[in-house]
């Protein structure tokens, strides 16, 4: 294979952003990138909604629950048709479905982000108002952070996670109004015990109807009144009515430097790197700030900066980023959605969960309220290695899942009829990595499968015929793909 028939690779440059900004490289985003005029404009698009958003539209179809309301999925478990942890199981599934092949990359990134700071487990303890509160949490995603940290707070989901569906004037429950403060906004040692009260009492009022109708309300009887301090914020708090209250106090901890710090920190970390140089941290919060909490401006500031250039694969993937990521470098299509639209059978759209879960966590699985962990060390066990290898093994064989699902032939594979076994490596690697071959991959390469560089590959050869899979764990089980 001539030089000039080489597969087409970005620039190291636009391959680091899209690894971090998207669930995995793709040709076909690299196409996408090339259309768009490079990957300026087309981070530009993606942040404006530029990029239809069908796929999420389309995939919302195949759960019934997706698209049912709170009472009617309460009804539902009510009529023993399908329980509430089935519907969350459901939605974790469409957010898979959806990271896979949604044209709308950045928007499902930044939602998968903001869904683990203002985290609410997926496991059917909310009730029916999980998947309500996931598509409220990707409405804001990209606006500003003060408006989604108000709709996640004062969101039914949360307020029954966090113990203040029926916090009241007479009992104020501590429980939001703490994590409010520790993880949400300003973070530990900005507050202290008299703030934490006084943020359970502004909190006060709303109302869920647990375990009998889960109807949502705001009671103003319930709501405790007189005057409330939270570190610089006063209120006399005197009406009944505290939503007003709320909002205010909200709004003054969406705008505090020390949130400031803490979101622009754990951005770095999500996509620098799990220790981010402090000077990027105060610029970031810097714009944050300058901004009135709009999230877009950040995010440019924090790809334009120097320290995202030089932070190359050293971000270990999570266990859904790993099984997203390998669908995607696989070119594994959704063909068929589940028969019956509750999550029971054994379609790929449904199994993927699964293989997330053996993988060490499923989307939203933290039971902790500080949400899933991003750092190297909390992903990088043996066991989870040896997991990932397994998954990565029977995806490339096409061997599980398999209902649903259509996997490219392995003949498919070969960028023509007669190819070098080294050409074929450096064939792959640009294809599933988005880079040419280093050397030492065609070393692993030729070990994995006993063939010399020279060796003429056929669609006869044995490598086609059964030892695809051997080949394609090559550059799956690979650093390169195990990290973004």
């Amino acid at each position: 294979m001539t030089a000039s028939r080489k597969t087409k690779v970005p620039s190291r440059a636009t391959l680091h952003a899209l690894q971090r900004l998207t669930a995995g490289y793709t040709p076909a985003l690299r196409q996408q990138v090339e259309a768009a005029g490079g990957f300026t404009r087309w981070f530009d698009r993606q942040l404006t909604g530029g990029y239809d958003d069908r796929w999420y539209a389309q995939t919302a179809a195949w759960w019934t629950s997706v698209n049912a309301t709170p009472a009617q999925l309460w009804q539902r478990d009510r009529d023993d048709v399908e329980g509430l942890w089935r519907a969350d199981a459901n939605y974790q599934c469409w957010t898979l479905a959806r990271r896979i092949g949604s044209q709308r990359q950045v928007l499902e990134t930044m939602t998968d982000f903001w869904e683990h700071h203002l985290h609410v487990p997926a496991n059917g303890e909310v009730g029916p108002f999980r998947t309500s509160y996931g598509k409220t949490v990707r409405a804001h995603a990209l606006v500003k952070y003060a408006d989604l940290l108000e709709a996640a707070i004062t969101h039914p989901a949360m307020a029954v996670y966090l113990t203040n569906a029926n916090s009241s004037k007479r009992a104020p429950n501590e429980n939001l109004g703490r994590e409010l403060l520790e993880l949400h906004t300003v973070g530990r040692g900005q507050y202290g015990e008299a703030d934490v009260k006084a943020s359970a009492k502004i909190l006060t009022g709303y109302r869920v109807g647990l375990w009998t109708d889960w109807a949502f309300s705001y009671d103003p009887a319930q709501h405790w009144t007189g005057p409330v301090t939270v570190m610089g914020f006063s209120h006399p708090n005197s009406a009944p009515d505290g939503r007003p209250v709320l909002a205010a106090y909200l709004g003054y901890l969406a705008r505090h430097p020390a949130t400031a710090r803490r979101i622009a920190t754990k951005l770095a970390i999500r996509f620098v790197s799990d220790t981010p140089p402090a000077a990027l941290i105060g610029r970031l919060a810097a714009v944050y700030l300058s901004n009135d909490t709009a999230i877009v401006p950040v995010l440019r500031a924090l790809v334009a900066s120097p320290e995202f250039a030089a932070a190359r694969n050293v971000k270990v993937r999570t266990p859904a980023e790993d099984v997203v990521a390998t669908w995607r470098a696989l070119g594994v299509r959704i063909t068929r959605a589940p028969r019956n639209g509750m999550g029971e059978d054994e379609t790929g759209a449904n199994e993927i969960l699964w293989q997330t879960t053996g993988l060490g966590l499923a989307p939203f699985a933290w039971q902790r309220p500080d949400g899933r962990p991003d750092s190297a060390a909390a992903w990088s066990s043996t066991s989870r290695f040896l997991a990932s290898l397994d998954v990565h093994y029977t995806l490339a064989g096409g061997w599980w899942p398999k209902q649903g699902l259509a996997y490219p032939a392995a003949r498919a594979w070969l960028p023509k009829k007669q190819v070098r076994f080294a050409a074929l490596v450096d064939h792959l690697a640009r294809t599933i990595h988005g880079q040419p071959a280093s050397a030492l991959l065609q070393q692993v390469a030729r070990e994995a499968t006993g063939c010399r560089a020279g060796e003429v590959i056929t669609p006869k050869h044995r490598i086609v015929r059964w030892e695809m899979a051997r080949l394609l764990t090559v550059f799956l089980d690979s650093p390169i793909h195990m990290t973004r």
